[in-house]
């Protein structure tokens, strides 16, 4: 029996376009890639050039028949006024990373999707890839006994040295690292264990900085939009405790790992929620024990490359060459053949963005916040389908 692909539309042809137009293109037999569109229209005519689609109008995009999900790579400050549009035309929306600059304005596309019956997915998919479900296989399966704690950490620089005054989704209400980094780890936690609780911690907007002696603001302090540290703590609904550092610094270390699952018998460290593949670390029987995982699943980001990797010179495809986003696309496309709920479900997105929300109004008033929206737990994917059979996991 052969598949019906699911009509696509991107919005938005910068940087991360990258990496999921050859993987929606080229991975996924269930995704057909018909048209995208960008303000600058010569990126637009670029890439549907370079993977055979049609450049048009977000308009356009929004009334064609047969496009059946929009795709939403634009700035961060875009996706309320992109995914507003996508949503009253009746399309389905998977939407990079934060739903909106706020969750005032996230509540609201919610339920705009919810009261239309669309699908409004948001990224990151990564929890999606070998390294998080092969993480998710082994606690399910009792290798570190009960689970109790888990802990993330994500330090890095966040606001680079340039001549230029820096712009971009880092100086909008929801760009800086707890919104735009936080979701890969809040995503990744709640494939583990589901929907938190209640929250609380302390949100900061520390000043920054222009460093660069060219830079015509040199020297000159500033604020953020947004909060540029937090420190939650999270209850989830199961019982585990966790907590979730989002530091903007000025440097990366990367000795500290992404996440760590404290259990009754042991611990795992899990990967980089950033990356879709490995390692996987298990500790046991008192620390004596301590060896790698073999990943149970696929979308590793290790696979061959396909197509063929791109010459050298070209460093923004290299970047994103090994990166597997889109699959959170797919699945949504395969949710709508089979009708279920997509594993990032618009529960599971709002929920993120609530959680951010949460710990800024904890630290405000002082008290914990009880969270509102109460998404299922993401069903796994099933272990074992690797190589060209791979798709077939999500045709459940």
């Amino acid at each position: 029996m052969s598949i019906k692909p699911i009509g696509v539309g991107v919005i938005g042809c910068g940087m991360i376009s990258n990496t999921y137009f050859p993987n929606m293109v080229n991975r996924f037999d269930i995704l057909n890639v018909i048209a995208c569109s960008d303000l600058i229209e010569e990126k637009a005519k670029a890439k549907a050039e370079e993977y055979h689609c049609v450049a048009m109008t977000n308009e356009e995009i929004y009334n064609h028949p047969d496009i059946q999900i929009v795709v939403n790579l634009t700035n961060v400050w875009s996706h309320y006024e992109v995914t507003k549009a996508a949503l009253e035309a009746g399309k389905h929306v998977y939407s990079e990373k934060m739903m909106a600059e706020n969750y005032e304005d996230a509540k609201e596309l919610y339920d705009l999707a919810k009261s239309k019956g669309l699908v409004l997915s948001c990224a990151p998919d990564t929890f999606l890839g070998a390294g998080y479900q092969t993480c998710r296989k082994l606690i399910d399966d009792g290798y570190i006994g009960t689970p109790l704690a888990v802990n993330a950490t994500i330090v890095r620089g966040y606001f680079p040295a340039t001549p230029a005054p820096r712009k971009g989704n880092v100086t909008s209400e929801g760009g800086t690292i707890p919104f735009d980094m936080g979701g890969y780890y809040i995503h990744a936690m709640q494939n583990l264990f589901g929907p938190v609780k209640r929250v609380s911690g302390f949100a900061q907007r520390r000043e920054k900085i222009y460093s660069h002696p060219s830079n015509p603001q040199y020297k000159e302090k500033f604020l953020l939009n947004s909060p540029n540290f937090i420190q939650a703590a999270l209850e989830f609904e199961c019982g585990v405790l966790g907590t979730l550092t989002a530091c903007d610094s000025g440097f990366v270390t990367p000795e500290i790992p992404g996440m760590t699952v404290y259990g009754t018998d042991g611990v795992l460290i899990c990967p980089d929620p950033n990356m879709f593949g490995g390692p996987v670390k298990l500790i046991r029987n008192g620390g004596k024990e301590y060896v790698e995982m073999p990943l149970t699943h696929a979308y590793s980001g290790e696979e061959p490359v396909f197509p063929p990797a791109p010459p050298e010179k070209d460093f923004t495809k290299i970047m994103w060459a090994a990166s597997r986003r889109g699959i959170g696309v797919a699945d949504i496309a395969w949710a709508l053949t089979n009708g279920r709920t997509p594993r990032i479900s618009n529960e599971m997105g709002l929920h993120t963005i609530e959680i951010i929300h949460g710990v800024t109004v904890a630290s405000e008033t002082g008290k914990y916040y009880e969270m509102t929206s109460h998404p299922e737990r993401p069903k796994a994917l099933r272990a074992g389908f690797i190589g060209g059979a791979a798709e077939a996991v999500f045709d459940d």
